[in-house]
């Protein structure tokens, strides 16, 4: 049986994002931070805490290297993974302010963004997207993204190599960063600083840049913890874009602040392969993703005979009366005794689905129908409907 145990960092002991991740590595230096599935060994690939910040240590050492200045913009349009990590805590250690990028955006609306907050240092995923941007760039005005000093590509691949040879501003990661093991430099900064500039698409016209500092996230993020009771012990599987700062808070700060773990999916394709080898505990995730799973679920049972469907019905009555009386939202009554055997036979086997251990999903970014609330949190899944907006940093209210 898990033993759960809190290990919470306040606000007033980190003062700066970075110096977040800087008490969590003094304070949990060995244990498992963060892992994603490695193609090239087939299999997932962990990080610890400690381990982290000697990657970090050698971003940091490399961006040093660009002759940026306290204050400067530097942009990463990569998919959920360490190596976004590790690219954001350097630029934090170093005063430099953060604009994420939507890896699934127009290139005509990210080329906007990179002249908009005149960035000067850009980590992009591939080539192929890198070419896609720079063909925007170069249709366009190539002196309104004269700041762009340099280009990195994650990607390690010949097209990427050929980027490399033809551009004097990309550099592939891997002939980039330095190899030698750096020793981290940590910062003194404060919290009023900019740390992050994240561009919405608001009502009307190009995106607008929302201007967030350490404080206005660090805040919010130890806000949630205090509604979401998370302990050293939990495992985030992280899916939804580090792009959004419900994702960014939600799925990374707060993990980083409680101790906990976190895993990077591999695809929404495979993110039910995902979650039963994972095992997660937490995740953070939109209405849509239990409404695919409900839509599945009930094609299923249409499939099969009108016992199983009666069966699972009633499961899920009976769970969404237990859980309302557990809420003190109604009273007892004699069915709720059959709620064991139930959840033994319908709701346990659903669970197994996620993966076995989820016992929370905090959901965000649409409405969650009560439909849906009231299957989930019926078979044993704690549904947490969040609302926020960009600007808050990003949870207003859960």
């Amino acid at each position: 049986m898990t033993l759960w145990s809190e290990d919470i960092i306040s606000v007033e002991e980190a003062e700066t994002l970075d110096g977040l991740f800087r008490v969590r590595v003094r304070r949990s230096a060995d244990d498992e931070a963060f892992s994603y599935h490695d193609r090239g060994v087939d299999g997932w690939v962990s990080f610890t805490w400690g381990e982290m910040q000697q990657h970090i240590a050698r971003w940091q050492h490399s961006l040093v290297q660009e002759g940026l200045s306290c204050g400067d913009r530097v942009a990463v349009l990569l998919r959920n993974s360490p190596q976004w990590v590790m690219f954001e805590q350097a630029a934090l250690s170093l005063g430099l302010v953060v604009v994420p990028l939507y890896s699934d955006d127009r290139p005509d609306n990210t080329a906007y963004i990179l002249d908009d907050a005149d960035i000067r240092v850009l980590l992009i995923q591939d080539a192929r997207r890198w070419k896609r941007l720079a063909a925007v760039i170069v249709a366009g005005n190539p002196e309104e993204h004269a700041s762009l000093r340099r280009v990195l590509l994650l990607d390690d691949s010949e097209e990427a190599a050929g980027c490399e040879r033809h551009d004097d501003r990309v550099m592939r990661v891997s002939s980039w960063l330095t190899r030698e093991q750096q020793e981290y430099q940590p910062r003194r900064g404060s919290g009023d600083e900019l740390a992050t500039i994240v561009y919405t698409s608001g009502t009307t016209g190009r995106p607008k840049g929302v201007m967030l500092s350490h404080l206005n996230i660090l805040s919010n993020a130890h806000a949630g913890i205090a509604m979401l009771d998370c302990y050293r012990q939990d495992h985030f599987l992280s899916f939804l874009p580090l792009s959004h700062m419900f994702e960014r808070t939600a799925g990374y700060y707060v993990p980083v602040m409680a101790g906990a773990r976190v895993s990077y999916a591999r695809s929404v394709a495979q993110l039910a392969e995902d979650f039963k080898s994972r095992k997660p505990t937490l995740i953070v995730a939109v209405p849509r993703v239990f409404e695919r799973v409900l839509g599945k679920l009930h094609e299923r049972l249409g499939r099969g005979n009108a016992v199983k469907r009666l069966l699972f019905n009633s499961a899920v009555e009976t769970g969404w009366s237990y859980y309302l009386y557990q809420q003190q939202r109604a009273p007892w009554k004699p069915s709720l005794l059959l709620h064991g055997a139930f959840d033994r036979l319908v709701g346990r086997q659903i669970r197994e689905g996620f993966g076995g251990n989820l016992r929370c999903a905090l959901i965000g970014g649409a409405a969650l129908p009560l439909q849906v609330a009231k299957v989930f949190s019926g078979l044993g899944i704690t549904m947490i409907q969040g609302y926020g907006l960009t600007e808050t940093s990003p949870i207003l209210t859960a």
